[in-house]
């Protein structure tokens, strides 16, 4: 029996150590206490109230833990909403509320939820939900411009069809979005069966599809973000 509890009070002490470099809080003091009460019941030879000591020096530690992973998660959360939250106010100074309403709104939503989520202390699922608005505004630029038409090129010279044109960064950035603009246009084309058919000189609509603002008709000469980026 003296040897059991023996070998239980040095465990536990090698634990009290290892959690001596956490902050300091009431659980761990209780712990410590324990441990010491422990330790002298031990030294009397009262080996049972030693144990009990013991258990109770356990159970404080593993509050303690519990509480220690508690306070890291909500500091966590804490700092992922605050960037976030800082992210957005920048978002906002940039008229990403109106060149990226779906990006903005949806992003400013899952702000909303992660705060909801802290102030019921679930603060894993804060975190989630502020790094993935932080995920929605790391794809807004600053100055992005975009155009709302383009005017056809001679093939020879461009090799102009809806799907070299969608393949455009300034467009869609993706030739298998050519639908989007074949539907937008197909009634201003002289064939409108025909996808295939559009002529130098004719002024196509590019159609907004995520809530991305176009504006203007496309001039090579200016500068141009990229869709989706």
């Amino acid at each position: 029996m003296k040897k059991t509890v023996s070998i239980g009070i040095l465990f536990f002490c090698t634990v009290m150590i290892f959690a001596a470099s956490y902050a300091d809080n009431q659980y761990q003091r209780l712990a410590e206490g324990y441990t010491a009460r422990a330790q002298e019941a031990f030294d009397s030879g009262e080996y049972d109230l030693a144990v009990e000591y013991t258990i109770k020096a356990e159970e404080n530690a593993e509050l303690s833990r519990a509480y220690i992973e508690l306070m890291l998660a909500r500091a966590d959360a804490d700092t992922q909403i605050r960037v976030a939250r800082n992210r957005l106010v920048w978002a906002k100074s940039i008229k990403a509320d109106v060149n990226y309403p779906d990006k903005y709104n949806a992003s400013s939503q899952k702000i909303e939820t992660a705060q909801a989520s802290f102030a019921a202390e679930n603060y894993a699922e804060a975190s989630a939900y502020a790094k993935e608005a932080m995920d929605l505004l790391s794809g807004i630029q600053e100055n992005l411009t975009l155009p709302k038409y383009y005017v056809v090129q001679p093939w020879p010279e461009s090799g102009d069809c809806f799907w070299n044109i969608a393949g455009e960064p300034y467009v869609y950035n993706d030739p298998f979005l050519w639908k989007n603009l074949y539907q937008a246009n197909k009634d201003s084309m002289e064939d409108s069966s025909n996808p295939d058919v559009i002529h130098p000189g004719m002024k196509i609509e590019i159609p907004s599809i995520s809530g991305e603002i176009r504006e203007g008709v496309y001039d090579p000469n200016a500068q141009y973000g990229a869709f989706g980026k």
